[in-house]
């Protein structure tokens, strides 16, 4: 018997596959209507990838063969999602993320961050975080948190050899961490005569050792968190971002690109500096413990002879030798490509895609991915030394060009094309329930929540994306739920975004779990963590985030957004009773 229960385990995968498509067979057969083929697809597509029996993006191909077959949309239709514009803002904003990685230049950055801020406890810990949160901003998350992992193992390492020293009578400051050590107690040396408290000692020995075992545990896991917060204040930090804006784009396409660069950036930044300074505190308190003057080096013993850890860090940044040609070429790029993200339309003036190409009604005609693809394309022009002709190592006599800031190589290695395909996914399954009128179909039977107040409409989402995000990814899951919220908000005649905005930041408070994202599991790859001990620190942090999220969709995301009205460009057949409610405002005499 256990044998059958390990043949069925062992082939379970391909079970899920063949039986739920046909578990699921009863709703298309019972219910003929296109609303019910679109639930279907939705459903078994989700279904697949909670349970991950296919790829992740394998399963986001379903649409091409299920809603033509179907008869919800055309193949042609279809297969236009999986390309639009805000998958060419991704591709374009990973070009530059793979040139600042090929020429190390994060790490430069992040070394240089690390020995400006200093090595004691709670600064070191606040350093990782900024350079971190910074780094993720504008590349991957997973490819800062592998960058970074093993400089704080570094660091660490260095720490906890030459804090040895302590046992030998000399005091190491920089890894003082709460209780006074019971070291000064007793195995100070007094002109050579050590006191004989050899229990005393071991005792000393374990607490130190769990000291250093706290501390450990708080680097890893501040990198890790810092790096899915970091990447929440950019629209390319993470790709639920761009998932939000490829759903705004599609389900209301005269939107007039509410959802862009900057506007993101002024609405998830100060939510991500908010929720990183919190966490910060959090990890803090929960490694280092409530002592704050020995956390930041105040008030202590007398001055450090040796700082190994800024030794290490000072070390780390001098094999990276001068700045090179390449990396100043790359930084200057990516300085225009910011520059040219936050002035193309930022809302509040005219900006240079307004005044250069406009359309018919003034907005511009170039989007963000426009100049990501600009951007990227000079990245394979520009060489990566001082222009001149050099001699070939492998052909003497023959002269050679200096290589391309980036080749088609090196893209096609560290491009994550699946993400690509999972986008378009998304898109496509926005597409088809708005087609099918699944979304109208759902938004009536969502009407009864309009008389639930909306900010405890935002606060229950966040919570239960939140939560559903801990076990499945986080691009699939705002890619089933932000159609459904946009129906919603439009059948209880709320702005879309007031509860689209705060879910999709949800969508990476992934802190729990070591499965829950590949920072995290790139961290609890490298031991010294239990599951106990993320749960533990990331489900306080959680609810921190929500909180965080609820306070920024309630204050400085309304001048932002105008969220305080319902927009004319949401408006449906589903909508028309909130336009007979504002033309009864605006009509009734005030008494």
């Amino acid at each position: 018997m256990a044998t059958c229960w390990q043949g069925l385990w062992a082939y379970r995968s391909y079970l899920i596959v063949l039986l739920l498509p046909i578990l699921l067979l009863p709703l298309p057969i019972l219910i003929p209507t296109k609303e019910a083929y679109c639930a279907y697809s939705i459903i078994l597509m989700a279904l697949f990838w909670c349970t991950e029996a296919l790829p992740l993006p394998v399963t986001a191909l379903f649409p091409i063969i299920l809603y033509p077959m179907m008869g919800i949309m055309d193949a042609s239709e279809v297969c236009i999602e999986y390309f639009k514009d805000s998958n060419i803002l991704f591709v374009g904003g990973l070009l530059m993320a793979i040139a600042v990685e090929h020429w190390n230049l994060h790490k430069r950055i992040a070394l240089r961050v690390l020995l400006i801020i200093g090595v004691r406890p709670a600064l070191l810990l606040l350093g990782f975080m900024l350079v971190t949160a910074f780094l993720s901003m504008w590349i991957s998350n997973t490819a800062t948190t592998a960058m970074m992992v093993p400089i704080a193992h570094a660091v660490l390492e260095q720490l906890h050899n030459t804090s040895k020293d302590v046992e030998e009578g000399s005091d190491n400051p920089t890894f003082e961490l709460q209780e006074g050590s019971p070291q000064k107690d007793v195995t100070k040396l007094d002109k050579g005569q050590a006191h004989p408290a050899l229990p005393a000692s071991s005792e000393s020995t374990v607490w130190q050792k769990r000291e250093q075992l706290r501390f450990s545990q708080g680097m890893s896991l501040c990198v890790c968190y810092s790096a899915s917060i970091g990447g929440i204040a950019t629209l390319t930090g993470t790709t639920p971002n761009l998932v939000l804006q490829g759903q705004v784009n599609a389900l209301f396409p005269k939107n007039g690109n509410v959802v862009n660069f900057a506007s993101w950036f002024g609405f998830a930044f100060p939510t991500m500096a908010i929720l990183l300074l919190l966490s910060w505190l959090w990890l803090q308190i929960l490694f280092l413990g409530f002592n704050f003057r020995k956390n930041f080096g105040f008030g202590g013993q007398a001055k450090e002879r040796e700082r190994a850890a800024f030794h290490v860090i000072q070390k780390e940044h001098k094999q990276l030798g001068p700045m090179t040609f390449a990396e100043e070429a790359v930084s200057v790029l990516f300085i225009i490509l910011v520059v040219l993200w936050f002035t193309r339309e930022p809302g509040f003036f005219l900006g240079w895609g307004n005044l250069a190409f406009p359309d018919k009604d003034g907005n511009s005609m170039a989007s963000d991915g426009t100049v990501a693809i600009f951007i990227g394309i000079i990245l394979f022009l520009v060489p990566s030394k001082i222009p001149g002709l050099t001699q070939d190592p492998n052909k003497p006599g023959r002269l050679k060009a200096p290589p391309a800031l980036l080749n088609w190589k090196t893209v096609n290695e560290k491009m994550p094309w699946n993400i690509v395909l999972l986008l378009g996914g998304g898109f496509a399954l926005a597409k088809g329930s708005e087609k099918s009128g699944l979304s109208g179909w759902l938004g009536d039977k969502l009407t009864p929540l309009q008389n639930v107040p909306s900010p405890a409409i935002a606060f229950i989402l966040c919570l239960l994306i939140a939560t559903f995000t801990e076990c499945t990814s986080n691009v699939a899951t705002t890619t089933l739920f932000l159609p459904i919220l946009a129906s919603m908000a439009q059948a209880i005649c709320l702005h879309p975004l007031y509860v689209m905005l705060p879910c999709t930041l949800a969508a990476s408070l992934a802190f729990m779990l070591p499965v829950a994202t590949p920072p995290n599991a790139i961290v609890f790859s490298f031991g010294g963590l239990k599951v106990s001990d993320m749960a533990r620190a990331g489900f306080l942090l959680n609810i921190i985030g929500v909180l965080v999220i609820t306070l920024a969709i309630n204050s400085w995301s309304f001048p932002i957004f105008n969220l305080h009205t319902f927009p004319s460009w949401a408006y449906s057949n589903t909508t028309a009773n909130c336009m007979a409610i504002q033309t009864n405002i605006t009509t009734t005499p005030s008494p």
